[in-house]
């Protein structure tokens, strides 16, 4: 299932100017409005070291500047959910996280138990290894077990897929078994490995997903330059604990 070299190059290379040129000045009105990139922020928490206090002040800020979610490892989601109740400020649970090699039975009960503390979204780690070694029924049995106890309690599941340790052939092949078994967005990095999102992985996760499901950029977001620029490549979701600070940047 892998792309050749140099087809994913001339792919990456053919997406990024199309981007670069809807990014230029000429086109500038093209450019996400401060509004819009709210509405994609997924206010992340996801530091273990995180207390209580901060948990309050993400669900508060997210509320204050319209954010579409709050991101919280499962420790945290009762809490979340609790401050987060009447609010349009989705809860997220981190599940799997962040290695995704545990077992597949933890996986659904950590799953489950979320869902019914109040988590109306799970981002879970797609199993790297067992990708690596070609054990599809697996990877997929994963993502669609996790997806159809979401989608029971009316939730959603977004599959991270740690593009930093994959090539181009495997993050193509981990999207396609992310559809094939329901899942609702695919979603680029941890942002606790080497590396987070680029605008070269976020096209190529919007090229091969289409419109069949949402693309969430995380890791190493800090900027209103690089905010757009992944809204722009595809995104619809971005993963960032610095939401806060990026607002206030478009809005100087």
């Amino acid at each position: 299932m892998e792309l050749e070299a140099q087809q994913y190059r001339s792919l990456v290379d053919a997406m990024v100017e199309r981007i670069a040129a809807r990014m230029a000045p000429a086109g500038a009105a093209a450019a996400p409005a401060r509004g819009s990139v709210a509405a994609a922020i997924e206010h992340t928490l996801l530091d273990p070291a995180a207390t209580e206090a901060e948990v309050e002040r993400w669900c508060r800020e997210a509320v204050e500047h319209a954010f579409a979610a709050v991101c919280v490892n499962p420790a945290w989601v009762a809490a979340a959910a609790a401050r987060l109740r009447g609010t349009p400020v989705a809860v997220v649970a981190a599940i799997g996280f962040p290695l995704g090699a545990g077992l597949s039975s933890v996986l659904r009960c950590e799953a489950a138990e979320c869902l019914k503390l109040g988590a109306d979204e799970l981002d879970m780690v797609i199993n790297l290894g067992a990708l690596k070694s070609g054990r599809d029924a697996q990877v997929e049995g994963e993502i669609r077990g996790v997806t159809a106890l979401a989608h029971g309690a009316g939730g959603r599941v977004k599959v991270i897929l740690e593009c930093g340790r994959l090539n181009a052939g495997e993050k193509v092949h981990a999207c396609r078994l992310a559809l094939a078994a329901g899942a609702d967005f695919v979603k680029t990095s941890t942002g606790f490995s080497a590396s987070g999102a680029t605008v070269e992985d976020v096209a190529l996760l919007r090229a091969t997903v289409g419109d069949r499901a949402g693309v969430k950029a995380a890791g190493g977001i800090r900027t209103w330059a690089e905010a757009a620029a992944l809204l722009q490549a595809g995104a619809s979701r971005l993963g960032t604990s610095a939401g806060v600070a990026i607002v206030a940047e478009a809005g100087r």
